[in-house]
């Protein structure tokens, strides 16, 4: 089994507001800490949390402020979905407080953490399940079959027409046209990118050879553009192409039905969740809860091409307004009420009853640093 540490408002934000320093005081009173999106009646919490990361959250973080301003009314959430890389960077840099990460730190990251939240480094938790979609636009053709070398001759260039024997043969039935495949990636550093390519590299290693980056690799010459609204914008737009991005945002395009064992399976946030429940934890550590997936599963009614999106804290911050503001908010989207609200909007598969726990027990150990 392949392992890899697997690790959101829409708008982009003001360039002012995302310099807030990372881990230092969010300039607002000491400020009362809660589980959850508390009534506004209730709430005494007050000030601004910035944010930035991966896109693939994108939806289901609009739905996670909008909840908790709603409920918080002298709350600010801000969150620039600039990829995963950017926001790990951003975070390391301390010009996010928080960030979202479709791969978690590699132990080079988790050491520069500890330089800049103390000590005990940062704090990442699951906090947004959703498959990766591999999504086409053919006019006429809503579903195609495909397995995972199929994928992978189709990614690298050596499949070049719709209609050719390799993908015909697994699609009887099916009105394939003589077209061109136009293949879509990211240009930006991505988690999407790396879980992407690290189906591929478990799945087809024979075809896949360029390792597992989050960026795309160089040697394959193909259409990009940036985030994951750019590339379906522009698969949308071109008739013929394929592209990977999270399963929320691909709107009208096409899908693919990945095969595993003796079956194709479609896409769905269960047959993702149903993944990683099979998966388990990278380290005992109770604040580090990256999971490794596996990519091979033969399991009836999974689906391999998952990401475990994270939400990445310092274990410290300079004051307890910030703490309050940033336990409450993350205990928020990790709950059942959050997750909930972030399924109705972006369609992922909500945690577990049991990952809920873990996470929120991980969130309640962020302290003021002494």
């Amino acid at each position: 089994m392949k392992a890899l540490r697997i690790g959101q408002s829409a708008a982009v934000l003001s360039v002012a507001a995302l310099a807030l320093t990372a881990c230092g005081g969010s300039n607002t009173p000491a400020a009362s800490s809660t589980s959850g999106a508390s009534s506004s009646a209730a709430s005494t919490l007050e000030g601004t949390l910035t944010g930035g990361g991966a896109s693939s959250q994108e939806s289901a973080m609009t739905a996670w402020v909008d909840g908790f301003q709603t409920a918080n009314p002298d709350v600010k959430v801000q969150y620039n979905p600039v990829g995963s890389g950017a926001g790990r960077k951003g975070f390391l840099a301390e010009q996010y407080q928080f960030a979202g990460s479709d791969s978690a730190m590699d132990e080079e990251e988790q050491a520069d953490a500890a330089k800049v939240c103390g000590t005990d480094g940062a704090v990442q938790v699951p906090g947004y399940i959703s498959p990766i979609a591999v999504a086409f636009n053919l006019p006429g053709v809503e579903h195609v079959n495909m397995d995972a070398d199929t994928i992978a001759q189709v990614f690298t260039g050596k499949i070049k027409k719709w209609n050719d024997e390799k993908i015909a043969s697994q699609n009887e039935g099916v009105e394939l046209p003589d077209t061109a495949i136009t293949v879509v990636h990211r240009a930006d550093e991505s988690g999407t990118t790396k879980n992407f390519q690290d189906y591929l590299d478990a799945a087809a290693p024979k075809t896949w050879t360029y390792g597992v980056e989050e960026k795309w690799p160089s040697a394959i010459t193909a259409e990009n553009a940036q985030g994951t609204s750019g590339v379906v914008k522009l698969a949308t737009e071109t008739e013929g192409s394929i592209v990977y991005a999270d399963a929320s945002q691909i709107g009208t395009l096409g899908t693919v039905a990945v095969k595993v064992g003796e079956e194709y399976v479609a896409y769905s946030p269960e047959a993702a969740a149903k993944t990683v429940e099979t998966s388990e934890k990278v380290s005992d550590s109770e604040t580090d809860l990256a999971i490794e997936l596996d990519r091979t599963s033969t399991e009836a009614g999974t689906y391999p091409i998952v990401l475990v999106s994270y939400h990445i804290y310092c274990s410290t911050y300079k004051d307890q307004a910030t703490v309050d503001l940033i336990k409450a908010f993350g205990k928020y989207a990790v709950s059942a009420e959050g997750q909930q609200v972030a399924a109705d909007s972006a369609g992922n598969a909500p945690l577990s009853e049991a990952t809920i726990a873990e996470a929120q027990k991980a969130i309640d150990s962020i302290t003021v640093a002494k």
